[in-house]
């Protein structure tokens, strides 16, 4: 089904970009554009004017129109390029990646270790099969990063998918490379490690391409960026230099983990109400009533409340409501009417839809187009975070919840079905900067690299 070919990846020169001879990257790394805010940004930029968030989130020039910032990406990429700020491998390559981090929310933890790879991957339309999105997009994102890829003609990062390879073989192909020291790494400001491997080796990539050939994509993270990939697509097949199915414009940017990893982690997104007219606590404690079981309790800490929600979880969906200084766990009861609901059966198990469909929507009358517009919801994904949230005086409550587990996204992507946004949150993020992707609608996918 996917295929997935190795390509010649741009790479930063530390040494050319600092002044120094390390393959240190850290000060040139950046989270993904969604979840930088303005302070962020500017504190990323004041790291180094190599940094990838000027490329990912650039600025305009003052008194220049809006539109002008996406020209300023494209210019700073070409300097960077004649610089050699960032380089082109010579040899086309899968680029393993690795994420040495500790989960959120506990920094004493032992460190854990995520794997996966970089790759381009033959774009499909999600009704192919071949590649499966998980959530709702919006169509502002799309606009804005359709923008910056025409202006930098470049996948500035990557999509997040999932395959599943119960035996591990695909991963047994990186171990060789794995021995020897990283080509790039660098701290990100979350505390997290990354390290990247080149894999060249002819019979190590047939190995990989071997066992992808026969499975689905599924979507953890980037579902806009993906889409923004095929609306490139389509207008690069435009081009009079187009050079047909073999181009390098058929292919997106992607990061590829195993399901069966060990390092692959997804936790909880919560739910913070505010500004919603009327609210009031007890009519909503009622209303709910028909459909959980609600127990109230002291408010717990933050680890206190995710080893609850994880024990009572295993009952049925789970949730703990915090509002007005109170605590609430509430549990979906067994005798539940979720017939009245919409969509297929396989969306009726899932905590993060049931917290849409049957509080948020019936119970408090949020409908799909206020959540997805944000009109009275924010999100946090911390625990100590929501327990914070739940204590600011325009807060209304907070709504807590176990994560969405993996095998669930698998099956909503199989029946063809989307959770609402927000439904994952697969952490760490993937760094911009670790390796870019040039489009070319002139380069052509050589036999090798397509086998």
């Amino acid at each position: 089904m996917a295929e997935v070919i190795p390509f010649r990846g741009l790479l930063y020169r530390p040494a050319a970009a600092l002044g120094q001879e390390s393959s240190d990257a850290s000060s040139l790394l950046a989270p993904p554009y969604d979840v930088i805010g303005e302070t962020e940004r500017r504190s990323l930029a004041g790291l180094s004017a190599f940094n990838s968030v000027h490329l990912i989130l650039p600025q305009a020039p003052a008194g220049s129109a809006g539109d002008a910032r996406y020209a300023v990406a494209g210019a700073t990429l070409q300097a960077w390029q004649r610089g050699q700020v960032v380089v082109r491998d010579e040899q086309p390559a899968f680029y393993r990646y690795h994420q040495v981090f500790s989960p959120p929310g506990e920094p004493s933890a032992e460190k854990v270790v995520r794997r996966g790879f970089v790759a381009r991957i033959r774009l499909h339309r999600f009704a192919e099969g071949v590649i499966l999105p998980h959530e709702r997009t919006l169509s502002g994102p799309k606009v804005d990063r359709l923008k910056l890829k025409r202006a930098t003609r470049t996948h500035l990062s990557q999509v997040f998918g999932l395959y599943d390879d119960p035996e591990r073989l695909a991963d047994a192909a990186f171990a060789k490379v794995e021995q020897s020291a990283p080509e790039l790494f660098g701290h990100s400001a979350d505390g997290v490690e990354h390290r990247l491997w080149r894999l060249t080796d002819p019979a190590a990539i047939e190995v990989v391409q071997r066992v992808l050939r026969d499975r689905r994509i599924y979507i953890a993270d980037g579902h806009h960026r993906y889409e923004t990939m095929l609306a490139l697509r389509e207008e690069l097949r435009q081009d009079p230099s187009y050079c047909g199915l073999d181009s390098a414009v058929e292919y997106g940017s992607i990061f590829l983990c195993n399901v069966r990893d060990p390092g692959l982690f997804v936790f909880p997104t919560h739910r913070v109400l505010h500004s919603l007219p009327g609210f009031d606590l007890q009519m909503l404690l009622s209303r709910l009533a028909g459909a959980f079981v609600v127990e109230e309790r002291t408010v717990p800490t933050g680890s206190e409340a995710r080893d609850e929600l994880s024990r009572r979880g295993l009952e049925g969906p789970s949730y703990l409501l915090l509002s007005r200084g109170r605590a609430f766990y509430l549990r979906l009861r067994t005798d539940a009417d979720l017939s009245v609901l919409p969509g297929p059966s396989v969306l009726h198990s899932l905590d993060v839809t049931l917290l849409h469909a049957l509080i948020l929507e019936q119970a408090l009358g949020i409908d799909r187009a206020a959540q997805e517009s944000q009109t009275y919801l924010r999100y946090v994904k911390d625990n100590e975070q929501a327990l914070s949230a739940s204590r600011e005086p325009d807060v209304q409550a907070v709504f807590m919840m176990n994560p969405t587990k993996v095998t669930q996204v698998m099956a909503v992507s199989e029946a063809g079905e989307v959770m609402p946004q927000k439904s994952t949150y697969f952490y760490p993020k993937i760094a911009s900067g670790i390796v870019l992707n040039p489009l070319d609608p002139a380069e052509s996918v050589s036999p090798k690299e397509a086998r």
